[in-house]
């Protein structure tokens, strides 16, 4: 066992400078995501006991998302890219602020403070997709994301129970557990400083200086802007589902912590294996497996709706998630790789616009759940709004395998050109 994981870290030390250096980043700032993802709407729902703000609270954060990487295109011309992708981790600790220092939840408040996150992910996800996209190919991608979802499955045992039972531990009175946040919060401030510092050891280069709004696009990107809407249906529900079933189902943080450990040891192992062992040619089924596994979990949500089926949606979700990201992530950089080709555009175009097609599907199934919770039930909104959007997802699938065929297809078209060129 020790000489394998010393293998390992050898094959690791032999990518680039650039590859390491954005895998550490993302990984110290792995620890952030938990309480970004799961812990902030778990406050929402503790100081307003309003499943709505939940979800117009995460509405705002994926509206200030798509604005943010519009602004962060024109920003790359002016500043570096190891300086925007700093500034959007560091938002995320701001946004906390915002929220830890409302003295009640109105809308406005959180709106306010949904924006800031947004603008965060924006500046974050904008600038690490890019980097992910340059200093990667489609032959190492898989180890890539494999590596990442290990740390971050890992991570998701230790960070959700550290903190949930560091809550629990301060009292279930709101000002007990209200101050364990604003710790919280402090700490996150200094989890994005050293990820900050550490991206900055990196040697990343910014776009080159060319148009990246368009309007018109080859078919077979248009057809990946499906799949994006398909899986920004699912997007809010990932996040604040489980802590609106755990705070509405269970009623404590320190649950919270213990149900996102579940499995999660197990998950971690099996994705780091899949990204090392697996190729290009495995990403449809690792792609299906994860969606069936989403809507395993959100039948099991709807029929049992209870704390047992709290802890079975947890399990599925927590082996869902990352096999759904190991997939997507490199179907979605491989059509970038051909159609930047067909279109002789820059990568950013295409990150850009593919935030378009995320947030049309976020957009969409946030508005699902305000509207069975508004005109029927927040109970109706929580058990079947989240059977309906993975029922919906496994769309994708057909669609996730007709993206592949054409990518493959264009490839060859690519390599015959190149012989003959050559010739």
């Amino acid at each position: 066992m020790l000489r394998k994981l010393q293998a390992e870290a050898v094959f690791f030390r032999q990518q680039p400078l650039n590859f390491r250096v954005l895998v550490l980043t993302n990984l110290i700032y792995a620890f952030v995501l938990p309480v970004i993802d799961i812990f902030v709407a778990a406050y929402v729902m503790r100081n307003s006991d309003d499943p709505v703000k939940v979800v117009v609270y995460q509405l705002t954060i994926y509206t200030g998302i798509p604005l943010t990487f519009l602004l962060n295109g024109y920003l790359l011309n002016r500043f570096n890219i190891k300086l925007l992708y700093s500034i959007g981790m560091m938002l995320s600790a701001v946004s906390m602020t915002i929220m830890m220092s409302l003295t009640t939840l109105d809308l406005t408040g959180i709106a306010v403070a949904g924006l800031t996150m947004g603008m965060s992910f924006g500046f974050y996800w904008a600038n690490r997709d890019y980097l992910a996209l340059a200093i990667t190919h489609d032959g190492n991608r898989n180890y890539y994301y494999g590596l990442e979802t290990f740390f971050y499955t890992i991570i998701a045992v230790l960070v959700p129970v550290g903190i949930g039972w560091f809550i629990q531990s301060m009292g279930d009175e709101a000002g007990g557990a209200n101050m364990a946040y604003r710790i919280v919060t402090g700490i996150v401030f200094i989890i994005t400083v050293v990820a900050s510092v550490m991206c900055f050891r990196g040697t990343f280069t910014n776009p080159e200086r060319r148009r990246f709004v368009y309007f018109k696009f080859h078919p077979q990107w248009c057809r990946l802007l499906v799949l994006a809407a398909l899986k920004g249906l699912a997007q809010g529900f990932l996040v604040t589902a489980p802590a609106m079933l755990i705070m509405r189902l269970v009623g404590q943080e320190g649950a919270l912590g213990t149900a996102q450990s579940v499995g999660a040891i197990v998950a971690a192992v099996i994705m780091y294996i899949l990204g090392r062992r697996t190729s290009p040619a495995h990403r449809l089924t690792i792609f299906t497996v994860g969606l069936v596994c989403f809507t395993l979990a959100a039948i099991i949500n709807g029929v049992l709706f209870n704390a047992t089926g709290v802890l079975l949606f947890m399990l599925f979700l927590l082996i869902a998630r990352p096999l759904l990201d190991l997939a997507y992530f490199p179907i979605q950089f491989s059509v970038i790789d051909v159609v930047k080709r067909i279109e002789n555009r820059q990568e950013f175009a295409y990150i850009l616009n593919h935030e378009a097609g995320l947030y049309a599907g976020r957009l969409a199934g946030a508005l699902t759940f305000i509207l069975l919770a508004v005109y029927v039930s927040e109970e109706a909104a929580l058990r079947y709004a989240i059977i309906l959007i993975a029922l919906l997802q496994l769309c994708s699938i057909f669609v996730a395998k007709r993206l592949l065929k054409v990518n493959t297809d264009l490839y060859r078209q690519f390599s015959t050109k190149k012989k003959i060129d050559h010739a």
